[in-house]
């Protein structure tokens, strides 16, 4: 099999890949290339957070300990954020604790951070939660919240300059 002649740009490319990759590393993200684990690293960075190790808990905290939620979007494929694949009760409560911050992106270029209480996203939890009791306590498939609803709704933290 030939490779495709496009293989040379990537291999020169590739080593600043890898020097991405460590600083993710260094901020306890395994895989850039995984579950937003760029955006995830560039959001953090921005807001001055440090991730929770893990994937049971929430996404990040701050200096104080407060924990966070985050959400990214790429608002060229999609115009909501998604939540988690498997909602129910106890995801949701957990939800309700903390603060969440969204992150509203064109492709790889960060636009606009929101953040938001949980007391905001209230209205989608109440509805989540009912939903799961009137399907008889199964799971939700990765309920959204729209991104027109966060513009509304939160408090924009960051807007990236015009280039």
């Amino acid at each position: 099999m030939k490779s495709h002649p496009d293989r040379k740009r990537l291999e020169k490319l590739f080593p600043a890949i890898r020097e991405f990759q460590a600083l993710a590393l260094e901020h306890g993200i395994d895989d850039i290339f995984q579950d937003n684990g760029g955006k995830l690293l560039q959001l953090m960075l921005i807001m001055g957070l440090k991730v929770v190790p893990g994937r049971e808990g929430n996404d990040a905290k701050n200096d104080a300990g407060d924990e966070f939620e985050m959400k990214t979007v790429n608002a060229l494929k999609t115009r909501s954020f998604s939540t988690h694949h498997h909602l129910n009760p106890s995801i949701i409560a957990k939800y309700r604790t903390v603060d969440w911050f969204f992150a509203v992106y064109e492709g790889i270029e960060i636009r606009e951070i929101y953040r938001m209480q949980a007391s905001g996203i209230e209205p989608y939890f109440a509805a989540w939660e009912a939903k799961w009791h009137a399907n008889g306590g199964q799971d939700i498939n990765n309920p959204k919240i729209p991104v027109k609803f966060v513009r509304d709704k939160g408090i924009l933290v960051y807007l990236a300059a015009d280039d």
